[in-house]
């Protein structure tokens, strides 16, 4: 599938969608769940003011904030097979890496470093 700027936003929005499916369930607990969860413990109160006006946010605020960090292939740094999201401001070296199947379905989400 080609890396147009249409498919990338349209996978964009399947990944965050995906992502937001994992958060709080037994399939997202290493990806998702994990991800907020140790940022929520180990990120001081400043960033989350900055970010999201609150000291203790909501595990779907922490989620409303990630942001795309780079999309890539197998073969292509170009790709559109994954699609990794952080937080902002380089507070972390963690992602959620969101997988895309050959027809353009969400495959995996998972937490990487």
């Amino acid at each position: 599938m080609t890396a147009t700027p249409d498919e990338i936003e349209r996978r964009r929005q399947m990944a965050m969608d995906a992502i937001r499916r994992a958060h709080g369930t037994a399939a997202g607990e290493h990806s998702a769940t994990l991800f907020v969860s140790h940022h929520l413990d180990e990120i001081g109160e400043a960033f989350w003011l900055k970010h999201c006006g609150v000291a203790h946010p909501a595990p779907t605020q922490v989620l409303d904030i990630l942001v795309l960090q780079s999309h890539w292939g197998e073969d292509d740094d170009d790709g559109i097979d994954t699609f990794d999201f952080t937080l902002p401001d380089d507070v972390t070296n963690y992602v959620i890496s969101v997988e895309f199947d050959d027809n353009g379905n969400v495959s995996g989400v998972s937490m990487e470093s």
